[in-house]
């Protein structure tokens, strides 16, 4: 197990190029060990209870190949506001290059208002793997088998 100063020297990093348009705010880490970017709106934004938008952010990104953008609600606006990202997580692919949108939804019985510069969403760069397919007359058994939704929890 690597702990410590080595776990520090193991992680990966990408290099992630940018161009901010408008009011968009380079994306940053909160905290040293956050997994995460903030992404921030680019303007002041009013969502009445089960409305959503697409909440631009002002960033075009070229992201590495292999890699993927994944953006994810923020915890604290869920929790303290009802506000969640629909399409969670959302994807990045590293051959887009428009404005990254973040598709918000306001799931409280209040209208939330959000002003422009916001943290509104996180930004995860995963690796990615590609599958090939391969069809095939018949799959191996599990134990598990075609038990689906909640099959596996405690009897």
């Amino acid at each position: 197990m690597i702990r410590g100063k080595e776990m520090i020297e193991q992680e990966m990093r990408v290099e992630l190029r940018i161009t901010v348009e408008g009011d968009g705010q380079v994306p940053g880490y909160a905290t040293e060990e956050a997994a995460g970017m903030d992404l921030r709106s680019t303007h002041d934004v009013t969502l009445e209870p089960l409305e959503r938008m697409l909440v631009k952010t002002g960033l075009r990104m070229a992201i590495p190949k292999g890699f993927e953008g994944q953006v994810r609600p923020r915890s604290g606006l869920a929790l303290k506001q009802g506000i969640t990202c629909l399409n969670s997580p959302g994807t990045i692919d590293s051959d887009y290059r428009g404005e990254v949108g973040v598709i918000l939804i306001n799931l409280s019985n209040s209208v939330v208002q959000l002003a422009k510069g916001e943290r509104i969403a996180q930004l995860v760069i995963c690796p990615i793997a590609r599958a090939e397919v391969q069809v095939v007359e018949s799959l191996d058994d599990t134990e598990r088998g075609e038990g689906g939704f909640g099959s596996t929890g405690l009897k």
